[in-house]
């Protein structure tokens, strides 16, 4: 955002008031022992997917106070001596951790920060920030795994996510949880996540018919899933898809169509059978529209005809 914007201000102010308290008392590098846990399992589940190691490191790693960071404490009125410790600040602490994958438990330790009473206490907001969140997204991807069992889980929640750094973080909970791949490219290049893009209702309304609009995305990307739902599915959306894999070919890998929007269960079987008679039984249907593990439960319960699930934690 800014070119000193360090991390270490990642804090509450009462974690900083604190600090000063006990280096002015003489206790500031008294050895404690922090824990970070929770206190009611998410979404009710029985259990929750630990997330975040890897973020606690990289937020660890060179957590200093810079220049400026001690420039705006000192407007907040913190004193010099206070200050010019934290101008000096090297962190002693020692990290024992969960694994990320583990499954853990309410009212159980998941990270355990032992080192200096200050150096303990700075850390604890930008700890609990990183496991909450990343935990939660885990924990609601192996929810929907649950329910999908082996079928393709994409994670499409860059979108919708709380800025973009949690967006690439958040991706990589979700693949933790049971995500096999992104629509996000940071979070593809950063973390070697497999990413999946087909295209949005913009092209086709761009180009103003289906048919234009695939065959132009046809032209340029030899692997193809086709996004069917932008005027009419049915009478329009899939017609089209069939017709520029048929005149294309070999030229290009029609891979399937993508729905949504509308009655998916019901779409999905009508899709199916338009796909299958026009002999492309191998084509997937891809999924999206608000998805979790309770619509995808009641769309299988309805016997609906998806390949491949498209996610958007939020």
């Amino acid at each position: 955002m800014y070119p000193d914007d360090s991390l270490t201000l990642h804090t509450d102010l009462y974690q900083i008031n604190m600090m000063q308290v006990y280096f002015d008392q003489g206790i500031h590098n008294k050895k404690a022992v922090f824990e970070v846990y929770f206190r009611q399992q998410p979404f009710n589940n029985g259990y929750a997917v630990f997330a975040g190691l890897e973020r606690i490191v990289h937020y660890l790693k060179d957590l200093r106070f810079s220049d400026s960071d001690i420039a705006y404490l000192e407007t907040l009125g913190y004193h010099g001596e206070f200050l010019d410790y934290l101008r000096n600040l090297k962190l002693e602490l020692t990290v024992r951790s969960a694994q990320e994958g583990d499954l853990v438990f309410a009212n159980e330790p998941i990270v355990q920060v032992e080192g200096p009473l200050a150096q303990c206490q700075l850390v604890e907001t930008a700890l609990l920030n990183i496991v909450n969140f990343q935990t939660l997204i885990a924990t609601k991807a192996a929810r929907i795994r649950s329910v999908i069992e082996d079928e393709p889980l994409m994670e499409f929640g860059t979108r919708r996510a709380q800025e973009m750094d949690a967006a690439i973080w958040g991706t990589r909970a979700a693949v933790i949880g049971g995500a096999n791949g992104t629509s996000n490219v940071r979070a593809g290049k950063l973390f070697g996540i497999p990413v999946l893009g087909t295209h949005a209702h913009a092209l086709v309304q761009v180009y103003g018919n289906d048919y234009e609009a695939f065959k132009a995305y046809a032209s340029t990307h030899r692997d193809c899933v086709f996004l069917v739902d932008t005027y009419d599915t049915l009478r329009i959306g899939v017609p089209a898809a069939i017709q520029v894999a048929r005149e294309l070919g070999d030229k290009i890998n029609f891979k399937g169509v993508r729905i949504d929007s509308g009655d998916i269960a019901y779409i999905s079987k009508k899709v199916r059978q338009q796909l299958d008679v026009a002999g492309y039984p191998d084509a997937k249907i891809y999924a999206s529209n608000d998805l979790d593990e309770n619509t995808i439960l009641n769309l299988k319960m309805q016997h609906a005809k998806i390949d491949v699930w498209g996610w958007v934690p939020s």
